[in-house]
């Protein structure tokens, strides 16, 4: 599936749309869809309808009842997908009377840029969201929702939202006012071979971290070799990322300290395995400045504010907005509960049959 990137406005945070690929594909093919339509909800001037949340419920329901979910559980799962839809719905009139329409042309654009995220042509694109049963219009309306919705963030919701430097400033001292001054770091990559995975037998450990030191010093990728061997990060490549000397394990640091960008350690021994530890690269410690970090932290502590902003802007206008939610749903659950009741006595009725002794003479 194209990927996509996470986003900058509350809920979520960066161009909302760039999910919308993401949620269209995620919702396509349920067989919670081919349910006959219907209203769910009426919002204000608008209605919401049965078909428009199945398609955000029904791949949830569809891997909950595989897991056995019981009713409650099902109808939750229709109770969050129906709030998002009726949020959607009310974005959708905010954006109408403050004239966010999203045109055409920036829908292709968006397309055009999501495509070019997953490098892939647009036609490429289409195709892979048709192979996964969505229609391309359908997609389209999907990204413009996400166009409007990132409007409304950033036209309404960030005017709330006031982030001054008194703040960033403690941001900064709680998360690099500890920060060493001076010294050198590593980029280190861990293999780990431990004693637990092998019955407590320590020669099998270090026989297998030699093994694999061999393979590294014959020429082959440190971080392929981890990935299949090691239990410490397989996922990354056993890369721990950059480390000060003053934070190396103490069974770490005699081997790090003398060890060239490259190099690959002997096998170290400790009390829970067998290890080689790689120095990628090392370099001297550059402090992170308040000036450098300045617009990062900035950034992160408005995107939180917006989360809170846009929480309480969709109360607001939910408060102003007649809603009702129509009955199908809860008419869902009793039926799905009804069915288990059935099922269950059923069962019981099976297992009484298989239990009963054979017919005689008695």
């Amino acid at each position: 599936m194209p990927r996509t990137r996470s986003a900058s406005a509350a809920p979520c945070s960066a161009p909302r749309f760039a999910l919308a690929l993401c949620f269209a594909l995620a919702g396509a093919a349920s067989a919670h869809e081919q349910l006959l339509d219907g209203i769910a909800a009426q919002v204000g001037s608008e209605i919401v309808l049965i078909s428009e949340v199945m398609q955000v419920a029904g791949p949830a329901l569809d891997q909950a009842q595989a897991a056995g979910a019981q009713p409650a559980e099902l109808q939750e799962i229709r109770d969050q997908a129906l709030d998002r839809a009726i949020e959607r719905a009310l974005i959708r009139q905010v954006v109408r009377r403050a004239e966010f329409d999203a045109g055409d042309a920036e829908v292709d654009d968006a397309i055009g840029n999501i495509a070019a995220e997953n490098e892939i042509s647009v036609p490429q694109l289409r195709q892979s969201v048709e192979s996964q049963g969505m229609p391309y219009e359908i997609y389209r309306e999907r990204i413009r929702a996400e166009i409007e919705h990132s409007k409304v963030m950033n036209g309404i919701v960030a005017s709330r939202v006031r982030v001054s430097e008194e703040e960033v400033r403690k941001r900064y001292q709680a998360e690099f006012g500890k920060q060493p001054r001076g010294g050198e770091e590593f980029f280190l990559r861990h293999l780990l071979f431990s004693f637990a995975a092998r019955g407590g037998d320590r020669k099998a450990a270090c026989a297998a971290a030699q093994a694999a030191r061999a393979r590294i010093a014959g020429g082959e990728d440190a971080s392929a070799v981890a990935a299949e061997l090691s239990e410490a990060n397989p996922e990354r490549g056993g890369a721990l990322g950059w480390i000060h000397r003053r934070d190396l394990a103490g069974w770490m640091a005699p081997a790090v300290l003398p060890l060239e960008s490259g190099a690959l350690s002997d096998v170290i021994e400790t009390g829970f395995g067998c290890n080689l530890v790689q120095v990628v690269e090392r370099r001297e410690y550059q402090p992170v400045t308040f000036e450098r970090a300045q617009d990062a932290l900035h950034g992160r502590i408005f995107s939180e504010r917006m989360q809170v902003e846009y929480v309480k802007f969709i109360d607001e206008i939910r408060s102003d907005t007649y809603i009702e939610r129509k009955p199908f749903f809860a008419e869902a659950q009793a039926a799905e509960t009804e069915a288990e009741a059935q099922t269950e006595s059923e069962a019981a009725v099976q297992a009484q049959d298989a239990a009963a002794p054979d017919g005689g003479d008695g």
